[in-house]
């Protein structure tokens, strides 16, 4: 997976290559569905969310160009897998995840691991994590129709986002958003597909 995967295209953060090498990818998903856990694409895992191809998953952190001492927010925690590839790689992470059952069962896997710099919410995350901002990094893992105004406001100064924006049912681009000072220096790099960014506002 990693070395066919991502190292192939590209992937040469060697601190995400290993961790992702180490992490035991099937143990995020339920069911028959690990079967094909290390594949070349999402899989679903229920509620009408998927955990991301593992080149996605790599790129995505790479792009947040983690150095180990960061606090990280990631929007929409899913099965926990990237969750887990944050906590590695940066000192804190908060994660957040709109349906219930999904952020229980990741914060029980998580904890059974032993990770103890994860912070749980369950909750719409397209207003952020207000009380516990600024973030050196923020993560989203759901696709936005743009880039929510809550977040880049809870964004450190020489910080930077990753996240998808565009229609869901259509090819996306992931976006990188990087602030410097006043300023938001935004570049899209990749097209990519993910679900829609929820928002009960």
């Amino acid at each position: 997976m990693v070395r066919v995967q991502c190292q192939a295209r590209g992937i040469n953060d060697m601190r995400v290559l290993d961790v992702m090498s180490r992490l035991p990818r099937h143990l995020f998903i339920s069911g028959k569905s690990r079967d094909i856990a290390y594949g070349d694409y999402p899989v679903a895992i229920g509620h009408e969310q998927t955990i991301s191809q593992p080149y996605i998953v790599a790129y995505m952190t790479q792009a947040l160009e983690l150095k180990g001492s960061e606090r990280v927010l990631e929007i929409g925690t899913g099965s926990g897998y990237q969750t887990a590839v944050l906590a590695e790689l940066a000192d804190t992470v908060y994660t957040m995840e709109v349906v219930s059952s999904l952020s229980i069962q990741a914060k029980r896997l998580l904890s059974a691991f032993g990770y103890r710099n994860i912070h749980f919410m369950q909750g719409n995350g397209i207003a952020g994590w207000p009380g516990e901002a600024p973030f050196d990094r923020i993560i989203v893992t759901a696709a936005a129709k743009v880039v929510p105004q809550a977040l880049k406001a809870q964004l450190a100064d020489n910080s930077r986002m990753v996240i998808p924006v565009g229609d869901y049912r259509d090819v996306q681009e992931l976006r990188t958003v990087r602030k410097i000072g006043r300023e938001f220096l935004v570049e899209d790099t990749i097209g990519c597909r993910f679900v829609p960014l929820v928002d009960n506002n």
